[in-house]
């Protein structure tokens, strides 16, 4: 679907909706009562048992307590579904090999290293067609986490000197978009849905990022739109640093206490994912690793076979009837600090529209995990992107050399 057919359709739903309050109708005087009857109804409550306020207290409809997902609003995307079709695979495909390569000389100690591997389920933008490694590892193997459809691959070497490893990798993948007239089939799991309207370390889901949220979507109630507001408000409210290093910290939290928005894409798009959390929308961030040219921005993309620095986090969320819906509002802000784009450039207009309902996919995706255990580890890291080192027995992690190469294969 084009995407000014989208717009289209969004703002004929918008449009559908009153906004003004009704008045209730007057009720006739009650009788005298020798036995006072209670003056107010008991207040409702979610599946959680929490109160939730009445719908005409504030604009904002829901709340991470009180989702979208279970009382999704009369008249809007997430009540009034389209017919169901069945997802139609894509037509176009490109095939990556992705090299990591490992080589250390002179170690005085042991080591261990965690690398992340791309998404361990086969999905309509992302396949994974297999692994394959050679090196002098004491201890090799692929380990699947239960959180977050998180695979890694985990190594060791036991003895000092000189560590070697290569690790090669086979993805195929193919362009995503978010049609409004499709429904996805079947629904996302209840469990994976609760999980991504919770806070994590970084992430929060109420205070600040709730009031932030309710700022921002006023009168909205549909979940659409209502996500569409928030990525626009990121998007015209943070700024890209690229002289952080890798994707940033992520550190939500710092950002909304200290009222300045932006970083690199694990904080823009985090900022993202937060404020709908905390409106009822279940979102998250989606960790991955680019891996070839982009058609749309030369900084959007690789310009070499060189991925070793080439990680970056996107963001989705999720509505009933239309599944998980792709979002970038990082790249957009990275498309202006590194593309010299004016605020009013057509062209960068055209991409604000183009990464809300699309991932052009030079990019593969890791996992969704955050508060990452990894495997023979005892602390948890806040997200699983970078290479993991850790060497003597102390278990002391620190950067060291590695190389990701990529290139485009046909099969």
């Amino acid at each position: 679907m084009k995407r000014r057919h989208f717009l289209a359709s969004a703002a004929a739903l918008l449009a559908t909706e009153t906004w003004a309050a009704r008045k209730p109708a007057a009720k006739p005087a009650a009788k005298p009562s020798a036995k006072p009857k209670p003056s107010a109804k008991p207040a409702s409550r979610n599946r959680r048992g929490k109160p939730v306020a009445a719908a005409a207290a504030r604009p904002v409809v829901h709340t991470a307590d009180d989702p979208v997902i279970e009382r999704p609003p009369q008249g809007t995307s997430a009540s009034r579904l389209p017919p169901v079709k069945a997802p139609e695979p894509p037509s176009e495909w490109r095939t990556y090999e992705i090299t990591t390569q490992i080589s250390l000389k002179g170690q005085a100690t042991p080591g261990r290293l965690w690398l992340p591997l791309p998404l361990n389920q086969d999905t309509l933008f992302q396949r994974t067609l297999g692994h394959a490694w050679s090196g002098n590892t004491s201890l090799s193997s692929m380990r699947r986490l239960p959180d977050g459809d998180l695979e890694a691959f985990h190594c060791e070497w036991r003895d000092s000197g000189e560590f070697n490893l290569r690790l090669t990798t086979q993805v195929t993948t193919a362009d995503r978009h978010f049609d409004i007239t499709k429904r996805t089939i079947p629904p996302e799991r209840e469990d994976i849905l609760r999980r991504n309207l919770q806070a994590s370390r970084l992430i929060p889901n109420d205070g600040l990022a709730f009031q932030l949220g309710e700022r921002i979507i006023g009168r909205i109630k549909d979940p659409v739109a209502q996500a569409k507001a928030i990525y626009d408000w990121v998007v015209e409210n943070s700024i890209y640093d690229p002289g952080l290093p890798g994707c940033g910290t992520g550190d939500v939290r710092r950002q909304l206490i200290q009222g300045q928005y932006g970083g690199r894409s694990a904080d823009i798009n985090g900022l993202f994912v937060a404020i709908c959390r905390a409106i009822g929308i279940p979102a998250r961030c989606v960790y991955g690793l680019r891996v070839g040219p982009s058609r749309l921005f030369r900084n959007l993309g690789l310009t070499s076979d060189d991925a070793t620095r080439g990680q970056h986090v996107r963001a989705e969320f999720y509505i009933p009837g239309y599944g998980w819906i792709p979002v970038d509002p990082s790249d957009v802000r990275r498309a202006i600090a590194l593309e010299a784009l004016s605020d009013r450039d057509s062209k960068l207009l055209a991409l604000k529209r183009v990464l809300f309902g699309v991932w052009e996919m030079n990019w593969i995706a890791f996992n969704v995990g955050v508060d990452v255990s990894l495997p023979e580890k005892d602390t948890t890291v806040p997200f699983f992107l970078m290479p993991h080192f850790e060497f003597g027995t102390s278990g002391q992690g620190r950067e060291a050399a590695y190389a990701i190469r990529t290139r485009q294969i046909e099969l």
